[in-house]
């Protein structure tokens, strides 16, 4: 999962560096002043990163029988016996199933 979790926060950040995007910030505490900050270099830019991360890991099920994205013959089967009409009875409810 680490692998992954690094994989997707470097491709997120490589999406995002390309911007020229400067922030201003107009809110000066004492004096009333603000400074201008690059997007690229904001704390914004990181939460953001960070935020979305699960969701980009929500496209890997990793499964023991198949490593990378997308479904697994044994979920995909069981899946296909549930659309059937056939009572599948596992651990967790089938709404969690593609859940992480």
């Amino acid at each position: 999962v680490c692998k992954y979790v690094a994989v997707e926060l470097k491709s997120a950040f490589e999406e995002t560096g390309k911007t020229k995007e400067v922030i201003d910030t107009k809110y000066g505490f004492l004096d009333g002043k603000g400074s201008a900050v690059k997007y690229t270099q904001s704390d914004i830019r990181l939460i953001e990163v960070t935020e979305n991360i699960c969701k980009r890991l929500l496209d890997y099920n990793l499964h023991k029988e198949r490593s990378g994205r997308g479904m697994s013959e044994t979920f995909e089967t069981l899946h296909n016996l549930v659309h059937k009409g056939v009572k599948v009875v596992m651990d967790i409810p089938y709404e969690l199933w593609n859940e992480t």
